[in-house]
């Protein structure tokens, strides 16, 4: 039997990506997001009009995607209510979300340089996707505050172990990507770490069964 309801989020699962896009004053800003999908060499990023790195790619296009595994989970929690802007809604700070100019000191997390000019990217990621955002469109109605980014991927870096003997390809089992399922960390089909963003949205604790 089914019942219908009005979830508070929507996130049934999608892969933890960080976002690094240049601020104003030259340094690189990092932003944790669970809203992408590839097709071909196109991603499609979906954030809040009000997030920093929206600003950014608004005046300065370029932009790495840093994909996240398991083994990046702690560093990625540490930053889940960072925000680069120093102007934040009542609703980001009711949910505990604070200004931080430095993610990378935050998260723990080392800056390494990628072939954008003047973008870092995050050394610690297995797999770095550069590139440059085509259009941002407003989605979900004028008071949603939300919006669609839609990227092109110019250049695709791979740590090698993660490559088949082609390297045209990349290895599905041995690339395991950090997955956000409403609001909870997840790898493997697994609860991976306690999630700050599941405390500040106030879900309800997850009930993890054991086997008999």
């Amino acid at each position: 039997m089914k019942r219908t309801v009005e979830p508070k989020v929507l996130y049934f699962g999608t892969p933890v990506v960080l976002i690094s896009s240049a601020n104003p004053d030259g340094t690189t800003n990092l932003a944790p997001m669970s809203s992408a999908w590839w097709l071909g060499y196109t991603a499609m990023l979906g954030m809040g009009t009000s997030a920093q790195t929206v600003k950014n790619l608004t005046e300065r296009p370029e932009l790495v995607l840093n994909l996240v595994d398991p083994a990046m989970v702690a560093a990625l929690d540490r930053i889940a209510l960072l925000t680069g802007s120093a102007e934040m809604s009542d609703a980001k700070r009711a949910r505990g979300y604070r200004h931080e100019p430095d993610k990378f000191a935050a998260g723990g997390l080392t800056r390494e340089p990628s072939e954008l000019p003047g973008l870092d990217s995050v050394l610690e990621s297995p797999i770095n996707l550069e590139g440059r955002i085509e259009s941002i469109s407003g989605i979900g109605g004028p008071d949603s505050h939300l919006c669609a980014l839609e990227m092109t991927v110019e250049r695709v870096r791979v740590r090698e172990d993660l490559l088949m003997s082609n390297e045209r390809y990349i290895d599905p089992l041995r690339w395991d990507p950090l997955i956000m399922k409403f609001t909870e960390y997840f790898a493997g089909g697994a609860p991976a770490y306690p999630s700050s963003l599941a405390r500040g949205w106030q879900m309800p604790p997850m009930v993890v069964g054991t086997n008999s």
